[in-house]
C-alpha cells in the first residue's frame, strides 16, 4: 500500500479525492490537512510516500510549502488553477491534477505511479510486464536503473542502497518493496539485507558471495537457497 496524504482546504475536494483513493484500493490514507503547518507536523511523525497537494493553500501556497522541504516525498498537485503547471514542473512532480478531479483523471495518475515501478505493484503483475529497468526515486529525481547495471542492493531499515556500475544510489523503500519489483530469474536475496544480481555473481564459498569487488554475507536462511542455485536445481523467485 502506498502511505499517503492530502493537504487541502476544501471540504469538496477533500472527500472527492478520499472517495478515490478509497475506490483505487492501492493506497493507505494517513491523514488530510488543510494547511502547511498541520502538514509539516504529519510529515515529521509519520512516513509518507506520497502527498496530494492543494496549490491554494491559507497561510502559504503548496508550492512555497514544497520548497521548504528538505527531502519532501513524491506529490500530485490538485488546483483549480491551470496557470501554475509550469511552475509545479521545476519540483519533479508525478502529476497536475485540476479540479474537479474525475475518477478517470485520477485513474491515469495511479497508472503512471504503478506502471513507471515508482511503487510496489503486486507480484503477479510485475512477471507480466517485460521490463529492463526500473525508476528509482533519489534527491528529488526520477533515475532510470537498467537491471543489467544493479550489482546489489543493500537494505537499512526504510532504507535502500542499490549499487550499481558507475554509482550507489539511496532510496526510500524497503526489501519487500524491491523483492515484488525484481525479476526473479535475474536476482537472488542471500541475506535479509542484500539481494544480489546472478550476472554479477563471480563465486560463492563457505558463507559469502563474491560479486567482484565485494564479499557479501550469506545468511543462515538462505543458505538453502543459495545452494540449491549453484547446483543447478530450480529456487524460483527472489
Amino acid at each position: 500500500m502506498i502511505r499517503c496524504i492530502i493537504i487541502e482546504d476544501e471540504r469538496l475536494a477533500q472527500d472527492v479525492i478520499k472517495n478515490h483513493l478509497q475506490r483505487s484500493g492501492r493506497f493507505d490514507l494517513l491523514g488530510t490537512y488543510r494547511n502547511a503547518p498541520e502538514a509539516r507536523e504529519a510529515l515529521e511523525r509519520e512516513t509518507v510516500d506520497l502527498i496530494f497537494l492543494d496549490i491554494q493553500l491559507p497561510g502559504m501556497t503548496g508550492l512555497n510549502f514544497l520548497r521548504s522541504l528538505s527531502n519532501p516525498p513524491l506529490v500530485v498537485f490538485t488546483t483549480s488553477y491551470p496557470e501554475y503547471a509550469l511552475e509545479s514542473y521545476e519540483f519533479n512532480v508525478i502529476d497536475y491534477l485540476l479540479k474537479p478531479v474525475s475518477y478517470e483523471r485520477f485513474s491515469k495518475t495511479i497508472d503512471k505511479i504503478i506502471d513507471g515501478k515508482i511503487f510496489k505493484t503486486p507480484s503477479a503483475e510485475v512477471k507480466t510486464v517485460n521490463r529492463d529497468h526500473i525508476f528509482i526515486r533519489s534527491e528529488g529525481k526520477f533515475f532510470r536503473i537498467s537491471f543489467s547495471d544493479i550489482i546489489y542492493i543493500e537494505g537499512m531499515k526504510d532504507y535502500l542502497k542499490i549499487h550499481t556500475t558507475e554509482h550507489i544510489i539511496v532510496t526510500h523503500q524497503t526489501m519487500m518493496d524491491m523483492e515484488n519489483i525484481l525479476p526473479g530469474n535475474h536476482f537472488i536475496r542471500i541475506h535479509k539485507s542484500y539481494i544480489v544480481s546472478i550476472a554479477h555473481i563471480k563465486a560463492v564459498f563457505g558463507n559469502s558471495v563474491d560479486m567482484g569487488k565485494t564479499q557479501l554475507p550469506i545468511g543462515l536462511n538462505y543458505k538453502e537457497r543459495i545452494m540449491s542455485f549453484v547446483t543447478g536445481k530450480s529456487f524460483g523467485t527472489l
